[in-house]
């Protein structure tokens, strides 16, 4: 392999000859062999996007010159249509607030630049990574910046995923909805409810957790771009930052904003904040909706079997036959590890100190890593295991016509006492609820009819009446 030869602040810095990347970029790359993974497309297309907006901002203001301003658009755009992709090296977990990436970034930029302005990449003659494509801005307020825009994307991808499923699940409440069981407390039997119900509560637990999802969006619209290093602002033109959102919006069209106190946008991480309370109440609701569909399909003998899920593949390597409820496992895997990168926001985000978190990578990283594995599996599992849900009504209605708790129904009637002692009747001598009234004479066989009608079983109101 060929080399050229770059120099920066600490001296000269071997770098592979054909590359686009620099020496701070090298020097990284050699320094944090982490963890093998480098940035998410996403975040490569999020910095990309906020270089294009502040090349074009100082270059409208004056800034930059006209050549070189527009040789670093043109740069963006070719990496942004999906060119140079393996020109970022730098490990998800690298120095603090983000250096490595942003220097990467911006000596990618300036060698394509270079390039078209008919210079050499590694010279820098004609376009510098730190002069002209950093010009104006720092890490601290770039990274960020950037962060917020890639993680708005990914938010907007896992909503859609949510979507899906609340929309699956309401499909399956109303298909469900004639369907009587038994209803559980304390994993006891309990009163009559209707399998829709439970399906449809399920959805509507997913639409409470989009508007928390949708709370954090609007506050992962506010961006700190034109602190610069401190929140202050120095080194840049007063009506940069607004154009620099303003070309944000247009590209994205997503309502971005300007940080009303650049000094608060650098110093707190709060958007990271509301982005993992989000994600969090969506897996703890997810999880107990999963362990819900495996109990309710446990079995097929022993077990309560009153939904069948899609069998997906054989669920065993000694036992013939078994089928395992692996897309509701699947989701828990992925629920708990989403679980373990929103506590790692929260200790990056408050871990800031002063003007800067330098945590950044971290958080950009959990973030956008959680919201990936979640918004693939609710793909999947909306897909292969929700929409081909099939109920066993037969079993479901024996098991909501011999519960004991049945007797509820009864309260109004003969009251509590007697419907307890028809309980333990009907325990002891494995006689049904109906059984055991009618044969006592408790009440005639049209009103017990007209108090167990399922519906009025599982409304609000007083059965019969």
């Amino acid at each position: 392999m060929s080399y050229r030869i770059e120099k920066d602040s600490l001296g000269d810095v071997q770098v592979p000859a054909d590359v686009y990347w620099g020496s701070q970029a090298e020097r990284s790359r050699n320094l944090f062999q982490i963890s093998g993974l480098t940035e998410h497309p996403k975040m490569i297309d999020a910095f990309v996007m906020l270089k294009k907006a502040c090349a074009s901002a100082n270059t409208s203001l004056g800034l930059l010159d006209e050549k070189v301003g527009n040789a670093i658009i043109q740069a963006a755009d070719e990496v942004l249509a999906g060119k140079y992709r393996d020109q970022f090296p730098v490990d998800v977990f690298h120095m603090g607030a983000g250096t490595s990436f942003n220097m990467n970034t911006n000596e990618v930029l300036a060698n394509i630049a270079e390039e078209l302005l008919g210079g050499k990449k590694g010279e820098y003659k004609l376009v510098n990574p730190n002069n002209d494509v950093n010009y104006g801005q720092s890490t601290n307020d770039t990274f960020p910046t950037a962060m917020r825009i890639f993680s708005r994307l990914m938010l907007k991808d896992l909503c859609s995923a949510v979507d899906e499923l609340e929309n699956a699940l309401r499909e399956k409440g109303n298909e469900f909805n004639h369907i009587l069981k038994s209803a559980r407390t304390h994993l006891q039997d309990a009163v009559p409810i209707r399998l829709g119900q439970e399906f449809t509560a399920y959805a509507n637990a997913m639409k409470k957790c989009k508007k928390w999802m949708h709370f954090a969006e609007d506050e992962l619209q506010e961006l700190g771009i034109g602190g610069s290093a401190a929140g202050t602002g120095m080194n840049t033109h007063p009506k940069y930052r607004a154009l620099v959102v303003k070309e944000l919006s247009e590209y994205l069209n997503i309502s971005f904003r300007n940080a009303d106190d650049l000094c608060e946008s650098m110093q707190s991480q709060f958007p990271m904040s509301a982005l993992a309370s989000a994600i969090r109440m969506l897996c703890l609701e997810l999880t107990r909706i999963s362990n819900d569909l495996r109990l309710m399909s446990s079995g097929p003998l022993t077990g309560l079997a009153e939904i069948t899920l899609p069998a997906v593949q054989p669920g065993s390597s000694i036992m013939p036959g078994k089928v395992n409820p692996s897309m509701a496992e699947n989701l828990n895997l992925v629920l708990f590890q989403a679980l373990g990168q929103c506590q790692s926001i929260d200790y990056c985000v408050q871990a800031g100190q002063l003007e800067l978190n330098v945590m950044m990578p971290s958080m950009v990283f959990s973030g956008g890593f959680a919201m990936q594995i979640l918004t693939n599996t609710l793909h999947t599992f909306t897909k292969n295991c929700v929409q081909g849900i099939v109920a066993d009504e037969v079993r479901c209605a024996r098991y909501a016509q011999t519960s004991p708790s049945l007797a509820t129904a009864l309260n109004t009637y003969i009251g509590y006492q007697e419907a307890s002692r028809v309980v333990k009747k009907s325990l002891k001598e494995g006689m049904s609820i109906p059984e055991i009234v009618l044969d006592e004479k408790l009440m005639d066989e049209a009103t017990l009819n007209q108090i167990l009608d399922p519906i009025k079983l599982t409304e609000p109101g007083i059965p019969g009446k």
